[in-house]
């Protein structure tokens, strides 16, 4: 009797001592995969921006607008322009599609409402189709540069002033300029 005891506290004492291995290996490997959650945003912002795809601070906010003389009239390109929201608002571009000459100056609006009732902070990733006519599609100013503090209900209306290097391939005839907008984490503010 007393051999059984004991086998039944040795039986015991080893389920409970391979429950907390168990429970140690858990905990650690959720935190490694906290970790990696956090830690991916810095990295897929280094890795977006060494590859130039979908960079979340734009490096064409500089360039100088082109002077008349360099306008292509003897094409045109259609613009079209599409939205997307990942978020608690509505998204969308104020005009379908948009035709320019090469080197011509062109403004654009997006036009977002935070249908919340609480402050959000976001950020608008820019993507294009084809990607070849990425390099030529040049920004000068943007709403994508920033981030966007949008206040409880607030509508607004945001520029995109661009122009298409006359150096875009002949063969290209419409570009395809896709914001996509979504919420960055963090605490906002309480603003008055």
């Amino acid at each position: 009797m007393q051999a059984e005891t004991n086998a039944g506290r040795h039986e015991e004492s080893g389920r409970l001592r391979l429950n907390r291995t168990v429970l140690t290996k858990l905990v650690v490997v959720a935190c490694i995969m906290f970790g990696f959650g956090y830690a991916m945003v810095p990295i897929y912002r280094q890795v977006c921006e060494a590859l130039g795809i979908n960079v979340l601070t734009q490096k064409d906010g500089t360039v100088a607008p082109p002077a008349n003389t360099q306008v292509d009239k003897t094409r045109t390109i259609t613009v079209v322009l599409d939205g997307n929201a990942q978020g608690p608002w509505r998204f969308r571009p104020t005009q379908r599609s948009i035709a320019v000459h090469p080197g011509e100056m062109a403004t654009v609006v997006y036009e977002v409402v935070n249908t919340q009732a609480r402050t959000v902070k976001a950020q608008a990733i820019p993507s294009y189709a084809p990607q070849s006519a990425m390099p030529y599609f040049k920004k000068v100013e943007c709403f994508c540069f920033k981030e966007q503090v949008l206040k409880p209900n607030e509508a607004r209306q945001m520029p995109v002033v661009f122009f298409i290097d006359p150096k875009l391939p002949r063969e290209v005839k419409d570009i395809t300029l896709s914001y996509t907008f979504f919420e960055i984490g963090g605490a906002v503010a309480a603003q008055n």
